[in-house]
């Protein structure tokens, strides 16, 4: 399938760092689509993301544009790399004819409490989609250093097309048929580095975060199981891999986030001084939301929409935490 044409939509660090990869597992073209005209302008004149991903040459057979129909015809795949809170809209204004997708976005939708393919199947009711995850840092990615991640549907032939259109040997794609099972590891596991990141900005320890992102995995594993995923999945790259990744470090947006509201800074002034998405703010109340209409308990994750959300401090969700009744693990 060498010499595809493939559409990403959306400009951010991990679109830009995708169609690169698109191009290295040997795309024939890649249309690169940003909302913004300047922007679609700018990086197709200078071939650099400066924005989102500085430093990462554009290959010549990138191409930067705002038209999104012009971007979609002709391609055989469409990779949808916009938020979660955007996806919905993103979705509806693809035009007729779209081509099968690979939705990369990781979180859950406010209002509506769905995963990204459930929304999919509910604005495009019969387009082909599938979901990509896993433990991957745009900017290594776009380096072309090793990573590894999960294409995850219910249509094999579509798993097996993106990983082809996608994958590379430095990019080892892998595939699942269990797509929920890898959505709720990739939304669960930026709240939870959240978690983690407050725990160090507070100074209460690494033996603190390690008890947190173990604890944390078995909320993912508990939530995927009752929306009908596999326990195992909590445990391969789309939920422990990318939990590891992200909660390891100030290069995850989730993990400094939290080490700067660990440190005592307000939310608003975090965020105000942000480029990019950080999707675990807005993910956080919308699983806890879906999680408790599902009868599942999360409990570092309902500490993490509380302290979102202004209703307790660092300490307090700590002291909640370790003042729950002890049990067997």
């Amino acid at each position: 399938m060498a010499g595809e044409r493939i559409c990403v939509l959306g400009a951010g660090a991990w679109g830009t760092a995708l169609a690169i990869q698109a191009v290295r597992a040997g795309a024939g073209r890649v249309s690169l689509w940003a909302r913004d005209p300047v922007r679609a302008a700018a990086m197709q004149a200078t071939r650099e993301n400066a924005r989102h991903l500085p430093g990462a040459a554009l290959p010549p057979a990138v191409e930067a544009t705002a038209d999104a129909e012009a971007a979609l015809s002709g391609a055989a795949l469409a990779v949808v790399a916009v938020p979660v809170q955007h996806l919905r809209p993103a979705l509806a204004a693809l035009p007729s004819g779209a081509p099968p997708l690979v939705v990369v976005a990781k979180g859950v939708e406010r209002g509506s409490l769905k995963l990204p393919l459930e929304l999919a199947a509910e604005i495009r009711p019969g387009l082909a989609a599938a979901v990509l995850s896993g433990p991957n840092f745009a900017h290594e990615v776009a380096a072309g250093l090793p990573a590894a991640a999960v294409v995850a549907g219910l249509d094999a032939g579509l798993r097996a097309g993106a990983a082809t259109l996608l994958g590379s040997p430095g990019f080892r794609l892998y595939g699942s048929d269990d797509p929920v099972g890898v959505q709720v590891g990739g939304a669960a596991k930026n709240v939870i580095a959240i978690a983690a990141g407050a725990v160090i900005g507070a100074g209460l320890g690494e033996n603190a975060r390690a008890a947190l992102v173990t604890r944390g995995l078995a909320e993912i594993s508990r939530l995927a199981v009752v929306l009908g995923g596999r326990v195992e999945t909590a445990a391969g790259l789309s939920g422990l891999g990318d939990l590891l990744l992200t909660a390891a470090g100030p290069g995850s947006r989730n993990t400094s986030l939290g080490l700067e509201l660990g440190r005592g800074r307000a939310l608003a002034s975090v965020l105000a001084g942000r480029i990019g998405v950080t999707e675990g703010v807005a993910t956080a109340p919308a699983l806890v939301a879906r999680a408790t209409a599902s009868g599942v308990e999360l409990p570092i994750c309902e500490a993490v929409a509380d302290l979102l959300g202004g209703r307790v401090t660092v300490a307090e969700a700590m002291a909640r935490l370790l003042a729950r009744p002890r049990r067997d693990e």
